[in-house]
This record gives C-alpha cells, structure tokens and sequence, in this order.
C-alpha cells in the first residue's frame, strides 16, 4: 500500500462547491457515486470532467478509501458521459493528473474526458 493515501482534503475546493450546488456546472450526467460536467475551460472541442462524489484527494486516495461500488460508480460514469457526448467512436482521451508532478490543479480527484478531434500524441518526446 502507498505511504501517502490520504492527503487533507480541502471541502472548500471548486468540486467539492459544485457538489454541494454553490457552483453550478452544465451537467451532463449523475448519479448516486459521480457527477459528470462540461469544463469551463475547454482544452479540445469536447472537454468534460468526471467526479466521484466523495471526498478524493487523488487516485491513491480513492482506490484505498473507496468503496467497491463507489470506485465501479466513477468508471461507469465516464463510460456512460463518453457515450452521451457521442465520444465512442471515433475515439477519446481520458485522463487524471494526480499531485505537483501531475499538475493536478483541484484537490478532489477527476476524470479528464477529451474528443471531439484528433487529439495528437500524448506527451511530447524528449
């Protein structure tokens, strides 16, 4: 198990606001373990965010301090937001910056979705 699971979590970060409905977002899909939005900062055609509804710092977080239905809940509703914003085919990226490193810049865990084009590589070759 990884030393540093639990990082504080900071319930008056912008996701956890959106959860309690002081923010609003433009919804795309919820349920009982996750909440799906646009992003207001879009960084391709389509961009969403994915958020469990309880309070994760990080993936290291979550998959230790999660529940079996909580962590399946957030999985399935990035597939389900994905098929909603016709994502599937031809294609998307998901992706999650965890930590300094990661340049995670909210400290509740999420779930990048991107399409809407082609999308490049990855990360640029050093």
């Amino acid at each position: 198990m990884p030393v540093n699971t639990r990082d504080p979590y900071d319930p008056t970060n912008i996701f956890a606001r959106i959860l309690r409905g002081e923010i609003p977002c433009r919804e795309i899909y919820q349920d009982a373990h996750a909440l799906a939005f646009h992003d207001i900062n879009p960084q391709a055609p389509v961009h969403a965010l994915v958020i469990p509804r309880g309070a994760y710092v990080s993936l290291a977080d979550f998959t230790v301090h999660a529940s079996d239905a909580e962590i399946a809940g957030l999985w399935r509703a990035v597939g389900i937001t994905a098929d909603l914003l016709a994502l599937t085919d031809p294609g998307y990226r998901i992706l999650s910056n965890i930590g300094g490193h990661g340049h995670q810049e909210v400290p509740h865990l999420h779930v990048h979705l991107f399409g809407g084009r082609q999308l490049g590589a990855m990360l640029p070759r050093t």
